[in-house]
């Protein structure tokens, strides 16, 4: 029997993650709030794609169900399903909070950001079907999401700040995450 070894996620400096990732059809490509796609707006640093109301008619036409919007109770589960996996995982949650449309979290852990954030999404999934919330096959979140690394414990902190109080996005942290 072979074992595959991975290496802990651990680069020098990192002190968190912040992630965030959206309900199915929230937030289209062409949406006035700007977005980033695979084909030239994801570049570290420049511009978010401009809205473009016809392309966002386009994707909002090529959904293949309905938007998810998340109600208290469903919003519940997927709180608790992200709290059990960090506890399992031995991950520190250093704030998190669920919207109807999306979910942000401060997560440090020994994996790769895309690895936890597909964790999350998987498992918070994997509850609202088992509690009959979701229809199988039904899509509840959207491709991907944003992770980002954060470097000091003062990013930690405003990231924090973020997701639990809703306080402004600093501008000297170089992006916001809406």
């Amino acid at each position: 029997m072979s074992h595959t070894y991975r290496r802990p996620f651990n680069p020098d400096g990192v002190q968190a993650c912040f992630i965030s990732f959206r309900c199915y059809g929230t937030w289209l490509h062409g949406d006035a709030r700007g977005s980033v796609d695979r084909a030239g707006h994801n570049v570290w640093g420049t511009p978010l794609m401009p809205a473009d109301p016809r392309r966002c008619a386009r994707e909002r036409k090529a959904l293949r169900q309905s938007l998810i919007l998340l109600d208290e109770g469903a919003r519940t589960l997927v709180d608790q399903a992200i709290r059990q996996v960090c506890s399992h995982r031995h991950w520190i949650l250093h704030a998190l909070n669920v919207q109807d449309d999306h979910v942000h979290l401060v997560v440090t852990a020994s994996e790769e950001p895309e690895l936890v954030m597909n964790s999350l999404k998987s498992w918070a999934t994997r509850r609202l079907r088992q509690e009959g919330r979701i229809p199988s096959g039904s899509r509840v979140w959207s491709r991907h999401g944003s992770t980002r690394w954060l470097w000091t414990q003062e990013q930690v902190g405003a990231a924090c700040a973020y997701v639990i109080e809703g306080q402004p996005w600093p501008p000297e942290m170089g992006w916001n995450p809406e």
